[in-house]
């Protein structure tokens, strides 16, 4: 299994931007919030260039599908605590408990799935792409803003919940899927 291909390159360059991104978040320079939100933007481009890349050009890997989501869920996950230290209030620490939360239980679900040689049950589905879309624009917009109130500000929560919404139906299309397995394993057994 060759691990240095051109995808798996992206994402370890993705998982190498986190420190980067945290100590720019935290280094107070003039526009330094949009230097962190551009950062952001490179890490959700280079989640979708891998990916694309990694099909293109025939170098997927049971490697680079462990990787990757665990890429992902980094960035977000240090994304949204980022955000919570610079927004501290319910409004953006309850939805980002509940991202957080969502990708631990299908990670999770996941792995138990892959356990029991279904892991093709929970793969990504449209929902959970289009949460995916929609959380990177808000999270987007929510770095690259002071704290406070702005229309900015609350157009990145309104995308938020947005995504919250989409977060928790996708965990439920994914467990429901299990669950049907589960169902099918039992009657076969």
């Amino acid at each position: 299994m060759k691990i240095w291909t051109v995808p798996n390159s992206l994402t370890f360059i993705r998982i190498a931007l986190i420190p980067c991104f945290v100590i720019i978040f935290y280094i107070p320079f003039p526009n330094h919030r949009w230097v962190v939100a551009a950062l952001f933007l490179v890490a959700a481009f280079t989640d979708w260039l891998d990916g694309f890349l990694a099909r293109h050009l025939k170098q997927t890997s049971p490697f680079g599908e462990f990787l990757d989501p665990v890429a992902d869920k980094l960035i977000v996950s240090t994304a949204l605590v980022l955000l919570v230290s610079e927004h501290p209030s319910f409004l953006v620490a309850i939805p980002s408990l509940v991202i957080v939360a969502r990708e631990i239980v299908v990670s999770a679900l996941r792995e138990w799935m892959a356990e029991l040689g279904k892991r093709a049950i929970v793969k990504v589905s449209w929902v959970g792409k289009a949460k995916t879309a929609i959380q990177m624009v808000s999270i987007l917009i929510l770095l690259s803003q002071p704290a406070g109130y702005n229309s900015a500000v609350i157009t990145g929560l309104a995308l938020m919940y947005v995504a919250v919404i989409l977060t928790v139906w996708s965990m439920l299309v994914y467990v429901k899927a299990a669950l049907r397995s589960f169902e099918l394993l039992k009657t076969t057994s």
